[in-house]
């Protein structure tokens, strides 16, 4: 009897300690080790539907620190138009965001306003940016950045969009950004541009690549002077700048001489086509030798001829995997790829998708013959 008593005992302890909140077993939990959670902010989060175990796991040490702000922060969100969901997910996703205080995240909070047109718009952002949204970090200079782009004319998009993605460049001090955009306007009207289409040229390259205020101007200066030294136009450097955008600054003069190097030997190609080369592929320039010789041998081992790479070149932006799979695809339907040109399998799964429908209705579809009598339906 005595023995039933108990197991019935040990049983109903366990099931009502799991339905304590997380807070009541960390005594428990809790190594001399590790450091000793904050219970009321543990509580906080419990009561929020807050993934405590996620937090622990992946941000426990925001768990243990003394002060934290979790009702401010959950009661600023839910102004915003955050529901329970979106604020646990919020909390789960950047749980460092209550150890924000709230003066601070109601002055980022105004300043995000600035460039979005309502705050349901600036939750969206904040559910998919929480990190970026509570780096409250040099607001006076979020505020002299934010001011700068609108005079640039900037739309309110595009400046939203980069403090989302790249917060970075706007707590950095203004002088920076103006130096780069400076840059980016010389170089653009130096290539041929013209001053009015600037603020569009502007808007389309920070669109395209947020983290363009990251790189220093002497790397824009560095790279362009090269690709000049080697014979680009004026135009075609405008065309390389537009397709490369932010990544042109990343590349150093000696990878792409590299990369231009093997290209060159390996499509026995003369300076004037492999100028066409790089013109049509871009992405070359940025490629390691590794990467490179890895998807040229991959082509040529498909039975893909140097003629048909230096046709095509965009087929060196697809992996070696992705070419075997899209050849046999093709194959399968009558499509011997090494007879034929190679633009059928470069471009996005959208494209090799649409192609290779199109061959497969061309393969299903009976050829008419005009001189071939009717069949009536009895017959």
């Amino acid at each position: 009897m005595l023995r039933i008593t108990s197991a019935t005992l040990y049983t109903c302890s366990q099931r009502v300690r799991l339905l304590l909140p997380p807070s009541a077993s960390i005594s428990t939990e809790t190594s001399p080790s590790k450091r000793v959670e904050n219970q009321c902010t543990v509580d906080s989060l419990y009561e929020l539907s807050v993934d405590i175990r996620k937090v622990r796991k992946f941000r426990g040490w925001v768990l243990s620190e003394s002060s934290a702000y979790v009702s401010e922060t959950a009661d600023l969100l839910r102004d915003m138009g955050a529901d329970t969901t979106a604020i646990a997910h919020i909390l789960e996703t950047h749980p460092e965001a209550i150890l924000c205080r709230p003066e601070d995240v109601a002055t980022q909070r105004d300043l995000w306003l600035s460039v979005c047109p309502s705050k349901r718009q600036l939750m969206n952002i904040i559910e998919k940016f929480p990190a970026s949204f509570f780096t409250l970090t040099h607001h006076g200079n979020q505020r002299a950045n934010i001011l700068y782009l609108q005079n640039l004319r900037l739309s309110k998009r595009i400046i939203s969009k980069l403090m989302a993605s790249a917060p970075q460049s706007f707590s950095q001090p203004v002088e920076r950004n103006q130096e780069v955009i400076h840059t980016l306007r010389e170089i653009y009207l130096d290539l041929g541009g013209e001053d009015s289409n600037l603020r569009v040229w502007l808007q389309k390259l920070l669109s395209q690549n947020p983290y363009i205020l990251l790189r220093p101007a002497e790397a824009w200066r560095d790279s362009l002077g090269f690709l000049r030294e080697k014979g680009f136009t004026t135009e075609e450097l405008l065309t390389l700048v537009s397709s490369l955008r932010a990544s042109i600054a990343e590349l150093k003069p000696e990878d792409m001489q590299r990369a231009m190097d093997y290209i060159e030997a390996a499509l026995c190609c003369s300076k004037e086509e492999l100028k066409q080369v790089v013109i049509c592929c871009p992405a070359i320039l940025y490629y390691s030798l590794a990467t490179l010789l890895g998807r040229f041998q991959g082509l040529m081992d498909a039975g893909v001829t140097m003629e048909q790479v230096k046709e095509s070149p965009n087929v060196l932006e697809l992996t070696t995997q992705i070419v075997l799979y899209r050849i046999q695809k093709l194959a399968s339907y009558g499509y011997d790829i090494r007879s034929g040109s190679l633009d059928i399998i470069v471009g996005t799964k959208k494209d090799f998708e649409a192609s290779y429908g199109k061959l497969q209705l061309r393969q299903q579809s009976p050829l008419f013959n005009p001189v071939a009598p009717l069949k009536s339906a009895e017959e």
